[in-house]
């Protein structure tokens, strides 16, 4: 214990006289109520518990037709009928039609970019901008996420489409051949037929590719359905802030390794699953000395341009309140490298890699392969997952922001019709943007009306101006890519804070994007999870315990390890658990109890020693023989002479009669918390310790009743406070300690009367 100075006496002493301003006091006289006697005072209604029944038929009872529960159902499903209800002209059209452009425009170099991240022409990334949008502005409640291409989904959409490739229902050689075999025999191929063939299978691959990304986006969405219908949202809370952000630094560095090779303008294989990275980073550096150089100038020019606009005009404190929109660089840099790649011709003369022909027009419906489904599933479901948190996350910091609240579940139902619908219109898996949605919030975007505004920009690029983007060179893409993750990299800052806040968050981070960089995002993500999941059954299983002392002239109770002037009542230890006493945790809470108290499975071996050696020396006291020459002796003994026949054995005393068990922590018990706290009972029942449990919840102690735990604690050791059970131990051991001070008249002997030899009888007198 830390000895106390004189000032914080003083301040102990005016802390608890009231002082100083006049401070409130709490004075109040009661009996010391056992839980039985309060509840007998104060005749407590049982919990109301609702049956699943019961429940059905409040749901059913809602259920009216009428005008009302049908309007509100359409709010529900539709909720902007009512946003656009409230909707302002006057106010708020300006901010949306501003917002609007100027996400569109950011909308038109990052859909081409992102589209390129999954393995597809950029044009699709440009539909995948334009049919979520329009879909989701029907059905989502968040008033200000950017929906449509983000680099982690896009990124994972390409993996998923790398493996679908591989799939046995993929026969992409078998349809090549088909497409060729009827044009000449192969001895009679020539270099127009050979280019021809490559064509083929090029479109076939593109169009494979396609499918696979169609059926993943519409398995996320059904996915998502489900776990809509089924109230399944709750399985984000295990994909904590540390996890995603040590998931999407992992992936962020995918994205960069994605995108390397077009600033070196250099050719590797792609490859999934466990050290792909290691993989590609060999192809790359064993393909460094066939680097294009004007690929490799035109990217860093891109790069610095890009980079220096927006961290020194469009983030500078400074400039950025005087700009009543930012500097859209991300499109200045795909008009600059498009026309001057078309005026010096840049694919022909510098082999400079181009996006190639961009199709006008918007694309024909189409139903998605289902039979890919099966193959794709696993990554589905781990794109669902993470679209769904990182956009939630991200709609939930905004409406926090500005006042208003988003429904999780019609959100899971929003992306869930979303992504469904895109993908019959050649679109692959959509998610809020963080860098899009920050700037849609912060021009002025109040509804997602500014989403209909930037689809109507998008509609003019696909409708007229995609083919004047066919010489944009890839390199420009990448560039916008890889300056686009310094935000996702920048979260390497967190870890010194995160790790002065958290060993156990830190891990989780570490691990996570170790995993994924490692692995792959998918099993990343899933090792993520897991080591979240083993993080939580740890703490749940070894959770805080300490001895609480009372705070000097209060009934207060606190840890005696933090604070210095808690004291420990004499011969009483208060035990606090902070945890539920369940099956994962019934060892760590009987072991600490042990360690903090005593164990009494020590103390009966230590008894049990005792009691033998008292038997051995009473045994041998017996065999004393007295030799007389009468027939009968008496031997008086007073106490003072005891000592020399049986030497007095000592058990340890453990200095507690009386163990009180804060319940207050606790949470809810189980049938194996029950059990072990019976054996808790018992035990120290056995060296003649008490156990009193104080400040039970209602819900512990009708498990405690159901499982019939009083017949072996008797109610009445149950308090309604830490300072009841403390008053009531105090009242018994002044009590019991009264009774053993009574005096005694006399010495205490012991007779012993022998027959010729033999003890015959022993009586004790005072």
């Amino acid at each position: 214990k830390r000895k106390m100075s004189s000032e914080d006496v003083e301040s102990r002493e005016s802390l608890l006289d009231g002082q100083p301003n006049g401070h409130a006091k709490v004075v109040i006289e009661r009996p010391v109520f056992s839980q039985q006697k309060f509840d007998e005072g104060f005749s407590p209604g049982s919990r109301p518990q609702t049956t699943f029944r019961e429940s059905f038929l409040k749901s059913c009872r809602k259920c009216q037709c009428s005008k009302d529960c049908f309007l509100g159902f359409l709010y529900k499903i539709f909720p902007f009928i009512g946003i656009m209800k409230d909707y302002n002209i006057r106010t708020d059209l300006t901010g949306d039609i501003v917002s609007g452009l100027t996400v569109g425009i950011m909308h038109i170099p990052q859909g081409m970019a992102y589209g390129m991240l999954t393995t597809l022409d950029p044009v699709y990334g440009l539909y995948t901008s334009f049919f979520p949008v329009i879909i989701y502005f029907f059905f989502g409640t968040s008033r200000h996420i950017s929906i449509g291409t983000f680099a982690v989904a896009c990124l994972m959409m390409g993996s998923a489409i790398e493996k679908g490739l591989k799939s046995p229902n993929v026969h992409i050689i078998t349809t090549c051949v088909n497409v060729t075999s009827s044009v000449t025999p192969v001895s009679n191929l020539t270099n127009e037929t050979v280019q021809q063939f490559s064509l083929s299978c090029s479109d076939n691959t593109e169009s494979v590719k396609l499918q696979i990304a169609m059926a993943v986006t519409f398995m996320v969405g059904l996915i998502q359905l489900v776990m809509g219908l089924t109230r399944l949202g709750f399985v984000t809370t295990y994909l904590s802030d540390p996890l995603i952000s040590g998931f999407t630094t992992g992936a962020a560095c995918h994205v960069f390794t994605s995108q390397i090779k077009h600033v070196f303008g250099i050719s590797t294989d792609r490859y999934s699953g466990a050290f792909k990275l290691i993989y590609t980073y060999r192809d790359f550096f064993g393909n460094i000395p066939h680097t294009n150089a004007v690929t490799l100038i035109a990217s860093v020019v891109c790069m610095v341009m890009i980079y220096v606009v927006k961290e020194y005009i469009n983030n500078n404190p400074k400039i950025k309140p005087r700009l009543k929109m930012p500097v859209p660089i991300e499109l200045i840099a795909v008009v600059l490298g498009t026309v001057i790649a078309y005026f010096i011709k840049i694919e022909s003369k510098y082999g400079v890699k181009i996006v190639g022909d961009i199709p006008t027009g918007l694309p024909v419906p189409t139903v998605p392969n289902f039979s890919l489904m099966p193959d794709v599933l696993s990554d589905a479901f781990a794109l669902s997952i993470v679209v769904f948190a990182i956009s939630v996350s991200m709609g939930k910091i905004l409406a926090r922001k500005h006042g208003y609240e988003i429904d999780s579940n019609q959100e899971l139902f929003a992306y869930a019709i979303t992504n469904m619908g895109s993908s019959f219109f050649s679109s692959f898996a959509t998610s809020a943007s963080l860098s899009r949605s920050l700037i849609q919030e912060h021009v002025g975007g109040v509804t997602q009306l500014t989403g209909l505004v930037s689809s109507a920009l998008l509609l003019l690029v696909l409708l007229v101006l995609g083919p004047y983007f066919k010489t944009l060179p890839k390199c420009v893409l990448a560039a916008i890519i890889i300056v686009a993750l310094k935000g996702m990299f920048r979260q390497f800052l967190e870890l010194p804070k995160l790790w002065k806040l958290s060993k156990i968050d830190f891990l989780i981070w570490i691990l996570s994007f170790l995993a994924t960089v490692i692995l792959d995002v998918d099993l990343g993500l899933l090792f993520g999870v897991v080591v979240a999941i083993f993080t939580i059954v740890y703490r749940v299983q070894r959770p805080y315990v300490c001895v609480l002392g009372q705070m000097p002239g209060t009934d207060i109770y606190r840890d005696v390890s933090v604070y210095k002037e808690a004291v420990e009542i004499p011969r009483v230890k208060i035990f606090r658990f902070e945890n539920a006493i369940f099956f994962v945790s019934v060892e760590h809470f009987k072991n600490m109890l042990f360690k903090y108290t005593c164990n009494p499975r020590h103390v009966k071996q230590d008894i049990v020693e005792a009691e033998n050696k008292i038997r051995k020396e009473k045994a041998n006291f017996e065999k004393i023989t007295f030799q007389n020459t009468t027939n009968e002796v008496e031997l008086r003994v007073t106490n003072n002479d005891i000592t020399e026949f049986c030497p007095t054995v000592e058990v340890p005393d453990v200095g507690i009669d009386t163990i009180i068990l804060d319940c207050s922590t606790w949470s809810f018990i189980d049938s194996m918390g029950v059990k072990a706290l019976t054996s808790v009972v018992n035990d120290f029942r056995e060296i003649n310790i008490k156990i009193h449990l104080a400040f039970c919840k209602a819900g512990i102690r009708e498990m405690l009743e159901k499982t019939g735990f009083f017949s072996c604690l008797d109610r009445d050791n149950l308090f309604v406070s830490i300072h009841d059970a403390v008053l009531h131990t105090q009242h018994q051991i002044s009590s019991s300690e009264s009774d053993s001070d009574s005096p005694v008249d006399g010495s205490t002997e012991i007779i012993v009367r022998s027959v010729n030899g033999t003890t015959e009888s022993t009586d004790v007198k005072s």
